[in-house]
Formats: C-alpha cells, sequence, structure tokens
C-alpha cells in the first residue's frame, strides 16, 4: 500500500478553523499600515535570481545556503523571494513610483521560502507582512516605522515584547570598521568556530550572531561600529530616538545587533519575545539607503521591516473575528432551492445550501449548527415553502420571492 501523501518539510497546512486567526493578523496589519498612508503592493512568488544575489548580498547565508533558485524553459534562472524589500524597490523603479510625493510608503503580506532547519515558528515556506517607506532619509521615517510595528505587535497582544535598537552607519563607515573588526578576528582566529573562521573576511559582522562559546568569548572584547560612528550617522541615530523618546516608545540599544542582509545602513531594529524562547525574533527591519544603487538604480533612501505571521501567531493572543453570519440555510437542492439561494446571495444575504441529502431533522440540526437565523424549508410536494426563524422557532409559509425581503427585514431590525 503506497505511503500517505504529505506536506514536503518545512512547510504546513492553513486549516479551516486557523483561518479566522490568520486573518486577524491581515486585518490589524491593513488598519494600522492603512490608516498611516501604507498602500497594499503585491510582487510575484518569484523573481530573477539576480535581484537577490545583488539586493540582499553575494556573502548572506540567504544567498549562499537557503535560497530556492531553479532554471525555467528558457535557461533563465529564477528564485522563489526568500525577503520582500528587494522586490518592492525593484517595482518602486520599475513603475516609476520616484515620480510620485515621497516617501512612497507599501505594505505586503504573503508567502516566502527560504531553505532553513525548520524549527517552531519557523519554516521553509513561512508568511510575512512587511512595509517599507521608499523616497526619504528624514529621521522621522524611521522613527515612524519602528512605532507603527510596535502598534501591530501590541494589537496583536504580543507577550514580553523588548526592541532592541541599533545603527550600522554608512557603507563607508562600515568598510572602516570592518577592518578593525578584521583585525580583531584574526588575533583570536584560534578561538572561533570553524563557521566563523571561514566567513573572517567574507562577512565578518555575522560573528556577533555566533551561539559558539569560544566565538563569543573572543567577540565580548571586539571593537563596536556603534562606537566608530561617524558625526552625521550618530547625529541621525540620535533623532531616530528623540522621536521615539517622545512616543514613549521603549527601547534598549545593543550594539552588537546585526541582521543577515547587506543592504542595511543606519537604523537596524529588532522586536522579540519572551515567549518564543531562544529563537526570540518577531518582527525587525532597519534603513536601507545603498540598495537601490547596489540593484543598479539611482540613489534612493528606503526602510522597512518585516514581521513573521507565524511567529506573531505563536507569541500573541489569538482574537480572531466571529464568523460570518449565516443568514439563511435553504434546505434543499432541487430547482425552486437552488433558484432561492442565487436570489438571496445577489440581494446581500449570506447563505448556506443543503448539499449533502439529509433527512428533515437532520437539514434542521446542520442549519443549527451553521448558525443560520433562518431557514427556508421546501417540501416534496411542490407546496409553497416554509421560513422558520431559528431564533423563536416560528415558522411561516411564504411564496419564494416573499422569502428574500422577510429574511432582510428581519437582519435589519436586528
Amino acid at each position: 500500500m503506497p505511503e500517505k501523501p504529505q506536506a514536503p518539510r518545512g512547510t504546513y497546512d492553513v486549516l479551516p478553523e486557523q483561518d479566522a486567526a490568520r486573518q486577524a493578523v491581515e486585518r490589524a496589519a491593513r488598519d494600522i499600515l492603512g490608516g498611516s498612508g501604507y498602500r497594499r503592493i503585491e510582487t510575484p512568488i518569484f523573481e530573477h535570481t539576480e535581484l537577490f544575489a545583488r539586493g540582499v548580498g553575494a556573502s548572506t547565508d540567504i544567498v549562499q545556503k537557503e535560497m530556492y533558485t531553479f532554471d525555467d524553459a528558457g535557461g533563465r534562472s529564477l528564485t522563489l523571494r526568500p525577503e520582500g524589500t528587494a522586490a518592492v524597490m525593484r517595482a518602486y523603479a520599475e513603475h516609476g513610483m520616484h515620480k510620485a510625493p515621497q516617501p512612497v510608503k507599501l505594505w505586503y503580506y504573503g508567502p516566502f521560502f527560504r531553505q532553513e532547519k525548520p524549527q517552531a515558528g519557523r519554516f521553509r515556506q513561512f508568511w510575512q507582512i512587511g512595509a517599507e517607506a521608499i523616497g526619504s532619509d528624514d529621521p522621522a521615517v524611521d522613527a515612524e516605522t519602528i512605532l507603527l510595528l510596535q502598534t501591530l505587535v501590541a494589537e496583536l497582544g504580543v507577550a514580553g515584547v523588548r526592541l532592541r535598537l541599533g545603527s550600522l552607519g554608512t557603507p563607508e563607515t562600515r568598510a572602516a570598521y570592518r577592518e578593525k573588526l578584521v583585525a580583531h578576528l584574526r588575533a583570536h582566529e584560534d578561538e572561533l568556530s570553524e563557521d566563523v573562521r571561514a566567513r573572517i573576511d567574507l562577512n565578518p559582522l555575522r560573528a556577533f550572531d555566533a551561539d559558539d562559546p569560544g566565538t563569543r568569548r573572543v567577540m565580548a572584547s571586539a571593537p563596536l561600529l556603534i562606537d566608530h560612528l561617524a558625526p552625521e550617522d550618530a547625529e541621525h541615530f540620535a533623532e531616530v530616538r528623540a522621536r521615539l523618546d517622545a512616543a514613549g516608545v521603549d527601547y534598549e540599544i545593543d550594539p552588537t545587533l546585526v541582521r543577515g542582509i547587506d543592504y542595511y545602513t543606519r537604523t537596524l531594529f529588532e522586536f522579540t519575545s519572551d515567549a518564543l524562547g531562544a529563537q526570540s525574533g518577531v518582527g525587525g527591519g532597519g534603513r536601507y539607503d545603498g540598495l537601490a544603487e547596489v540593484l543598479g538604480l539611482a540613489r534612493t533612501p528606503g526602510i522597512g521591516w518585516a514581521a513573521g505571521v507565524e511567529r506573531l501567531l505563536l507569541a500573541g493572543e489569538h482574537r480572531p473575528a466571529p464568523e460570518a453570519v449565516c443568514d439563511l440555510y435553504v434546505a434543499g437542492t432541487d430547482v425552486p432551492a437552488f433558484a432561492l439561494a442565487a436570489e438571496a446571495r445577489r440581494a446581500g444575504l449570506n447563505v448556506q445550501l443543503e448539499l449533502a441529502g439529509r433527512s428533515r431533522k437532520g437539514q434542521l440540526k446542520q442549519a443549527d449548527r451553521s448558525g443560520a437565523r433562518h431557514v427556508a424549508i421546501f417540501g416534496d410536494d411542490g407546496a409553497a415553502p416554509v421560513l422558520k426563524d431559528m431564533e423563536s422557532g416560528e415558522q411561516e409559509e411564504l411564496a419564494a420571492d416573499a422569502i428574500v425581503a422577510r429574511v432582510l427585514r428581519g437582519r435589519h431590525i436586528g
């Protein structure tokens, strides 16, 4: 006997009973971001591989190890999107959004793909909410994007939240600091993990993320980028903090904060939750003023963030909206019953149709399970249908064309 088919490792099914909670996350994002002038954007699920290789960074784990890449029938290399920012920047340039009032504020919600080791709340196909503000380097834009993610996290009841804040400076600042960090790592090379040693020249900043005890001891005395910021970068960071302070946002400055993507500059932030254990990240992001140029576009500043839907659901309170009310349950599938269901739907009523061939008793029981307010019962003798009010139990024989008006009237009164 063949094995039962199963979803691929690192993916999952969203079952009907889980949908309402996910809709609540999307609705909160739409309300919070839409209310702040952000508009929804959808980019393709796959893009040219070059977009991510250049935008995310050839030395990153995402590009080196985690992307799902394939050749199409024409021999073009395509990649399932591992993150959202590079694609949004591509769309910004491709569709002439630089001609619109700046910053252009966009948000997205959808599936992304990384070939990572699956663990609680982390999957190979995962969903993210993201927001991008493109076209301004004003510190107020940084502070507002951070505040919006904090508002979303609070609205979803995420427990034990902490905001970590840092600055990566500009690429020039980082290049000078990088030399100091590489020198420190080389001086302690024999104490580092094999993985960190292999990436000293490729991506030394990632050493701050290492779990290896020897590497962590070395990094405890490593020079910190935040101590080597250029004056204009330090001033920008101070302005961001001043606005967060004015808004009453609690944060902790983390000089070791890094992210696994090369395009970040200046402001960097991450929200964590104690409810998630060791893998505590809920969402985060930062400024990426150099991304457009890396992609071969005109220099365009920007800042954004992404939050994992699965992580938000794990750490948050589940407050799904109530299911849609069933206004009318039509107990029958013959032609008159089907016609009534179609008419009622055209009138804007929520209608469910008996489709399982149940007995009259079974039909009424299913109508009750569905939360129906009214049931239209069709007899077998061609007589006019009976409309039953499920709350009062009252029944009334009505012509089929009068049932919709009666249910509509009852809904308006209710």
